[in-house]
């Protein structure tokens, strides 16, 4: 284990290089200005895709912004521009917006590239820290990046530039969504596996227990019978229904109050142990509200009503959890 003396400079250094870091990430956006709003009319006005490239950490951070525009409704693809220079070049199309990164704002790569792009009418957007660069002088639009120094403490290694870069891509990437008004079901669309997939998808009707999986006894049932159909359900209660539908819920905690305030709980009706009027939600809710509502109420069972408002199924908080939410 490290000492106390090291351990401290330790935190003392991590915290410098995130405090650099934040540092980068605000003075960039103090210099947001109008052609960042041009960046946007740009990719919206195109009917193509929006093509990312960049060389080394630089090209790192483009490959995420790509994979961010793409899950948030703008179409992009990534390619290193040194394959873009031995091909791959055949993917950009006339309609199409590059958008290149580069702190230098010199890349030879980057160079070669824009040269090559501008036979295609390929407009081009560039992030970057040298404005004054050779890049900057062949590109559409500049997007800057500002920073007093990198937090590598040799101020060599891209730390402060990638963030910056990275923070500036979430930044076009959100303001793209919303101006596409992208919603929350779009967003589900583009993402139907995995836990955030079933978030945003999973209905209660697609968990709920339904037909004769659901406990159920009349009002005016014995306590026996409500012990055998809890016992018989395996779901640690039972809805209560009369004539009109449901009217209450029994569960194993009722039980054990009814014996604690009764002197003889076996002669109750199911009415006189049961909680009335019963927490429920539409079987079209989702799966998650279902769940917000059981951890926030501290309750283990939700009944599920259809568009009649009757109950079509019950779900417990297991059934939920095992769904993976």
């Amino acid at each position: 284990m490290s000492n106390r003396k090291i351990a401290s400079r330790r935190i003392a250094e991590g915290r410098e290089v995130m405090r650099l870091e934040a540092e980068g990430v605000t003075s960039t956006a103090e210099v947001i200005g109008d052609s960042f709003s041009d960046a946007v009319d740009m990719i919206l006005e195109s009917s193509g895709k929006v093509v990312l490239s960049g060389v080394g950490k630089s090209g790192l951070i483009a490959r995420k912004i790509s994979a961010t525009l793409n899950s948030t409704g703008t179409p992009s693809v990534w390619v290193s521009p040194v394959d873009a220079l031995h091909g791959d070049i055949g993917l950009f199309q006339a309609e199409d917006v590059a958008v290149l990164l580069s702190k230098s704002g010199a890349s030879a790569e980057l160079t070669e590239l824009v040269r090559a792009l501008s036979s295609r009418n390929v407009r081009i957007i560039l992030i970057t820290g040298g404005v004054e660069g050779s890049l900057a002088r062949s590109v559409d639009v500049i997007l800057p990046i500002e920073l007093e120094r990198e937090a590598c403490p040799l101020d060599l290694a891209p730390t402060t530039s990638t963030t910056c870069m990275l923070a500036l891509g979430d930044a076009l990437a959100v303001v793209l969504m919303k101006e596409r008004g992208f919603a929350r079901e779009d967003f589900a669309v583009n993402h139907p596996s995995g836990a955030l997939g079933r978030r945003l998808t999973m209905l209660l009707s697609d968990v709920m227990r339904t037909g004769d999986q659901i406990p159920v006894v009349r009002s005016d049932a014995s306590f026996q019978s409500v012990i055998l159909e809890i016992s018989r359900k395996r779901l640690g209660t039972t809805l209560v229904s009369d004539d009109e539908g449901i009217v209450g819920i029994i569960t194993d905690g009722d039980l054990r109050r009814s014996f604690e305030r009764n002197t003889h709980p076996a002669e109750l009706t199911a009415a006189e142990i049961m909680t009335g009027e019963p927490m429920t939600l539409p079987a079209s809710s989702s799966a998650v509200e279902g769940l917000q509502i059981l951890e926030k109420t501290r309750r283990a069972h939700l009944p599920v009503t259809d568009e009649s408002g009757r109950v079509c199924g019950i779900v417990h908080l297991h059934d939920l959890v095992e769904a993976g939410l």
